[in-house]
């Protein structure tokens, strides 16, 4: 088993910047990638950035592409996301995942609110 936590969101003014943190427990020997994921009411859950665990490869969507930043701490079993020049739009529920396989996620976090207002 993996656990995942995730820490960091909140609400923040356009143009502002947050960080959100996700650690894992568990049997994390066992996991090949892990993501981070977004869902805003109304809207698919999509993906904000997917880190292959062993290379630390990053791959972000094109809507969040040089704005925000992914990494991994090795050490700490943790994974963070730099979220800066937040828009409105990037309002969603933030969760954290982890996957076995590197196709389907197995685990997940709680997930955490990210708000941007104007």
């Amino acid at each position: 088993q993996v656990q995942l936590v995730e820490s960091g969101g909140g609400l923040v003014q356009a143009g502002g910047s947050l960080r959100l943190s996700c650690a894992a427990s568990g049997r994390t020997w066992s996991i090949y990638t892990m993501g981070w994921f977004r869902q805003a009411p109304g809207k698919e859950r999509e993906s904000v950035a997917i880190i292959r665990w062993s290379t630390g490869s990053i791959y972000y969507a094109d809507s969040v592409k040089g704005r925000f930043t992914s990494s991994r701490d090795s050490a700490k079993n943790t994974v963070d996301l730099q979220m800066n020049s937040l828009k409105p739009e990037d309002t969603a529920v933030y969760y954290c995942a982890a996957s076995k396989n590197g196709v389907t996620y197995d685990y997940w976090g709680q997930g955490t609110q990210v708000t941007v207002s104007s």
